[in-house]
Order: structure tokens, then C-alpha cells, then sequence
């Protein structure tokens, strides 16, 4: 029995682009209807849901008459802008037959990049969800560039988990789950039912790119699996086809993959300190740094930093990073870059006479800092 699932009082479910828009013919209404079912079910049973929805720009190309993904940038959220309204309208039909009231919610990287904006949409979703509506989430394609993109609906699910603390990520695919191979490329492929998120041979088996439909792959399910898992949630990746899977993995079914969070729950603040997915910048740190952080639990100071890269503003977030260039943690600065470069490399006690003030003792106070181990 998935203990997981049945335990989970608090669900978010991803549904990829294939399934929503039945292989980029248009909207499914159908499925849409089964879903909005199964999740009426799982409320009733007292867990809360939100629904993180893929489907806005392959609905665009459907109604425009485009048979091929575009390129431009102006047309991805022309197409976007124009399927976006008949998502919503599936999905408010979906749920309204069923007395289920539903609210879209679009987001960009910039709304959780910024602590206010990120604390102002986990109030809203949390809100929405106390007063039993379903929150209906997408990216705002309309608005975002490539520079700020989540990258795939994947990540945002997993962010969303992190966003209102949720037990579980369900990602429903075109896909039964995770296999040791690609199934459509070896026919003896085996699924992988259990695992723990972020294990690297699993990103090993899930290789390559997605559908012609999508942007997302197994590949960034499983890296979706381990965001999630930094707020100790597990995932579970399974067929969007199978019949009442959400009944079912609630019910205690073992349905396609299912990752489990070895990693503790870390504080909110901390939380949202890992998921920033955009740096202002970077200070490259020597190994008694790096032991100071990663094992004694100390602040980051000036004086073990070797170099600064990027421009950043005090109170931007800011990797650290080895000398062998990997990242080992990321916090809320205290100094600009200007200033972090004229006192690397100097006792914390020569702030003052360096820069005629002193902000801090720390480049970067421990409680302000996560690892990203």
C-alpha cells in the first residue's frame, strides 16, 4: 500500500500538455471532467487540492490553425493568451457541474524570486483553498521571457508543493512512470515504482525530452521530484489515462513512480531561500568556508571568500559556491557586490575601516543562508 498518498491531506496535481489538450487536438473535455471528478472525490474526503495545469499555448495553436510549436517569443504568448481563456473555461466547467468552485492563478519566477510577492501567493493560494475552492494554476506565458521561465510546468508544480507546504506532488504524464529506460525506445524497459527523489541514477534513467506538445521530460519530473522533496513532499509520477488514478493513489493504490523526500522540512524562509531559481550573483568560498557552513553550521564572512562574481544589491540572493565551482549553499547578502569585493578576504573586524561602515558582521547570516546539499 502507498502509505504516502493515503496519509497526504494536502495534494498539488500536475497535468501535462499531452493529456490536457489530447495530444495538441484541443482541449479534452472529457479528461477534464474525469479529473475535475476525482478531485471533487479526493475534497470530499477532507485533503485539499490545487491543480497545476499545462495546456494554455497548445489550446492557442489548436484555435489559431498553427500545427508547429513557434519560436518567437511574441508568438508563444500571442498563442498563449488566446488558449488561456478556454482553459479557464474548461476547467471552471469541469468543476462548476460538480459544485466546485475554481479560481486561476497565474505566476511568474518573479512572483516567488520576491519575499513579499512570494509570501502575498502562498496567503492567496492557502486562502483560496480555506474557502474550498480549487486553484487552477499555469505560468503566465503571456508576460514571462526565456530569462525568467520557470522552464516547465514540472518545476512549477514542484514549487507550488513548496509554496503551501503540501504532502504530496502527483505529476500525471502521457507516461505509466518512471522506467530503467526509455519504453518507447526499448521494449524491455521496467518501471521503477519506488525511489527517493534526487537519487542521480534515477535523472540518469530519465534522459531525454518530453512530447512535441510540451516542454518537460521525465527528466524534469524527477528533477521536479527533488524540489519538491525540499520541503519534505513526496512525488508520484503516473499516467494521466489510468482510470481514477487519483481516487486510487489516495486510496493506498501503488500507480506509476513514487518518490520519497529523504531530506528533512526545512523552515519556510529557508524554503524559499532554496527555491530561488535565479542568483543575482556568486562568491566563490575556501574550504575552511565551506566546513564552516556545511558543517559547523556557521554564518558565511567576508574573510572566506576568494571571489565575488555579478552584480548584486544587499538583501539579493546570492550562491555560494566551492572552488571546484559547485554550489554548496545561497542566502540574503548583506552587501552590495561593490562592497563584498573590497572586503573579501578581510577579518570581519576591518569592515568598518574599509567601507566607513558596517552593515554586518557576516557577508551572510547563517539564518538567512540554506544549503543546497
Amino acid at each position: 500500500m502507498n502509505r504516502v498518498a493515503v496519509d497526504a491531506r494536502s495534494i498539488v496535481v500536475k497535468v501535462g500538455s499531452s493529456l490536457v489538450t489530447d495530444e495538441g487536438r484541443g482541449l479534452d473535455l472529457g479528461a477534464i471532467a474525469r479529473w475535475a471528478a476525482q478531485v471533487a472525490a479526493l475534497r470530499a474526503d477532507g485533503r485539499q487540492v490545487l491543480l497545476v495545469s499545462s495546456g494554455a499555448i497548445a489550446e492557442g495553436m489548436q484555435r489559431l490553425g498553427w500545427t508547429r510549436r513557434p519560436q518567437q517569443v511574441h508568438e508563444l504568448q500571442a498563442a498563449a493568451a488566446v488558449g488561456q481563456m478556454g482553459l479557464a473555461q474548461a476547467y471552471e466547467s469541469g468543476f462548476g457541474a460538480l459544485g466546485v468552485r475554481t479560481a486561476q492563478v497565474l505566476l511568474t519566477h518573479a512572483d516567488l524570486a520576491d519575499r513579499a510577492r512570494y509570501l502575498n501567493a502562498r496567503a492567496t493560494l492557502l486562502t483560496l483553498l480555506e474557502l474550498g475552492v480549487v486553484p487552477v494554476i499555469n505560468e503566465n506565458d503571456t508576460v514571462v521571457t526565456d530569462e525568467i521561465k520557470f522552464g516547465d510546468n514540472d518545476t512549477l508544480g514542484a514549487l507550488v508543493t513548496n509554496l503551501v507546504e503540501a504532502d504530496l506532488l502527483v505529476i500525471l504524464t502521457d507516461q505509466a512512470g518512471l522506467f530503467d529506460a526509455d519504453p518507447r525506445r526499448v521494449p524491455g524497459a521496467r518501471l521503477i515504482e519506488e525511489g527517493e527523489a534526487g537519487d542521480a541514477r534515477l535523472e540518469r534513467c530519465a534522459g531525454g525530452a518530453g512530447s512535441a506538445i510540451g516542454r518537460g521530460g521525465m527528466l524534469s519530473k524527477v528533477l521536479a521530484a527533488k524540489r519538491a522533496a525540499r520541503s519534505g513532499a513526496a512525488t508520484v509520477i503516473a499516467s494521466g489515462r489510468e482510470p481514477d488514478v487519483l481516487v486510487r493513489l489516495a486510496g493506498g493504490a501503488r500507480i506509476g513512480t513514487l518518490l520519497t523526500a529523504a531530506l528533512p522540512k526545512r523552515a519556510a524562509r529557508k524554503q524559499w531561500l532554496a527555491d530561488q531559481l535565479q542568483t543575482r550573483g556568486r562568491v566563490r568560498i575556501d574550504g575552511g568556508a565551506a566546513a564552516a557552513l556545511c558543517s559547523q553550521g556557521k554564518s558565511l564572512l567576508p574573510i572566506g571568500v576568494v571571489e565575488v562574481q555579478g552584480n548584486f544589491e544587499r538583501g539579493d540572493v546570492v550562491a555560494c559556491v566551492d572552488e571546484q565551482g559547485r554550489e554548496l549553499a545561497r542566502g540574503l547578502v548583506n552587501y552590495s557586490s561593490s562592497e563584498a569585493r573590497l572586503i573579501a578576504r578581510r577579518a570581519s573586524t576591518e569592515i568598518a575601516q574599509v567601507l566607513g561602515f558596517m552593515e554586518e558582521p557576516e557577508l551572510i547570516h547563517r539564518d538567512n543562508l540554506v544549503l543546497m546539499g
